[in-house]
């Protein structure tokens, strides 16, 4: 009986250890890809936090206390002091992001208030005015700072105390701030749906038909491999599209609803044609790459459970590439990030959502993906005239 039970144990560990893609998605590829993840987001989350660290950012200040200016001026490196008065007119370029600035009125005689040994009896504790905008990380990380600098002084004063009905002090609206929310929240919901519309038809389309033996009657019909690479390519990217967009206009109905139709504008969601023109775009291009990366690990299954398995990994890529934007202050700048495929769509539908929508970046991306998806079909091409590949058992 020992020997009997030994024996199949030998029989299953030859089978697991002699399967060389077995032994990878079992037992190196979880490890690995944990590491992976968690270090990209430890990463993030860091970046997250320095996000505004080193980025110059301008301080005007009217009515600069001498017991303060020079606390002021070594308060952060990468902070530009500047004395001088502040208007109204700087205080709606805030709200417009129009200046990158942190505007600080200090009231008159604030050293002589606070810090003098005679102060008027019933006068007003004298009010420092902070005026920011919290969606500039950088501009947030520098009121913090300065705020936290003035509860350190330990001295009668208030800070940020309105003085008259409707004084705002963070001139982030709730449009901006609710833009920013959608844009950290909606590019990964919508790369998610994408792909899970992809894994519901793209395995069973070519791992399906060889696990059935019906592709060796394709592969015999009088037409081209590339024609047929593209067939399969493009049919499973409109069916993929068909879901994403499905997907889409359950999103784009239900969150008006969810946070209130008259309030849905007033927290962002107020987007033109031209923005969900954009998005329909880019859910093309997004559609195209991924469905020709499932394409191609489905072509090297040997059927649609072990298709399933190969594709886990890349999954966990775009689920991660879809996290990203939580961790940045609204899109990229440099051009060098939308050619990366899946996180330039990501990028794109970050910058849509955030109302900061350029298209040359969308071109890019367009482009690049086009050019990607045409490799693609190259290499299901030759995987399709590959015996080896095709019938492997």
């Amino acid at each position: 009986m020992k020997s009997n039970t030994w024996t199949i144990i030998k029989k299953e560990f030859a089978r697991f250890f002699g399967d060389r893609q077995l032994l990878f998605t079992t037992v190196i590829m979880p490890g690995l890809l944990i590491y992976i993840i968690y270090s990209l987001m430890g990463s993030g989350i860091q970046k997250m936090v320095t996000e505004g660290a080193g980025e110059v950012v301008t301080m005007r200040v009217e009515n600069m206390p001498e017991s303060l200016a020079p606390v002021i001026a070594s308060m952060d490196s990468s902070l530009v002091v500047v004395q001088q008065p502040v208007t109204e007119a700087d205080i709606a370029l805030l709200e417009d992001k129009e200046l990158n600035a942190v505007l600080v009125r200090f009231p008159e005689r604030f050293d002589e208030v606070v810090f003098g040994k005679n102060e008027v009896a019933g006068e007003a504790l004298p009010n420092v005015e902070i005026y920011y905008n919290s969606t500039n990380n950088a501009a947030s990380r520098v009121y913090m700072v300065m705020n936290t600098m003035l509860g350190n002084i330990g001295r009668t004063f208030t800070v940020n105390v309105p003085q008259e009905e409707g004084q705002r002090f963070d001139q982030a609206t709730d449009e901006s701030i609710g833009a920013m929310i959608w844009s950290k929240i909606l590019p990964m919901l919508i790369i998610m749906m994408l792909f899970s519309g992809v894994m519901a038809i793209a395995p069973s389309s070519i791992a399906g038909e060889k696990e059935r033996g019906t592709i060796a009657t394709l592969l015999v019909t009088p037409m081209r491999r590339n024609e047929l690479a593209l067939g399969k390519i493009v049919s499973l990217s409109g069916i993929a599209l068909l879901s994403g967009i499905s997907s889409f206009i359950g999103i784009a109905l239900s969150l008006p609803k969810m946070v209130g139709i008259g309030e849905a504008a007033d927290l962002g969601f107020n987007y033109t044609t031209s923005d969900y023109i954009a998005l329909l775009l880019v859910i093309l291009a997004s559609v195209l790459i991924m469905a020709s990366a499932v394409s191609l690990l489905s072509a090297l299954a040997k059927d649609v459970k072990n298709a399933g398995t190969m594709v886990t990994p890349f999954m966990l890529v775009v689920m991660l590439a879809g996290l990203l934007p939580m961790f940045q202050n609204g899109a990229a700048e440099s051009l060098g990030v939308y050619l990366i495929p899946f996180y330039n769509s990501i990028e794109v539908m970050t910058a849509v959502f955030s109302h900061e929508l350029a298209w040359t970046p969308l071109i890019v991306t367009m482009v690049s993906d086009l050019v990607y998806t045409g490799i693609a079909v190259w290499g299901l091409t030759r995987m399709f005239n590959s015996e080896k590949v095709m019938f492997s058992k």
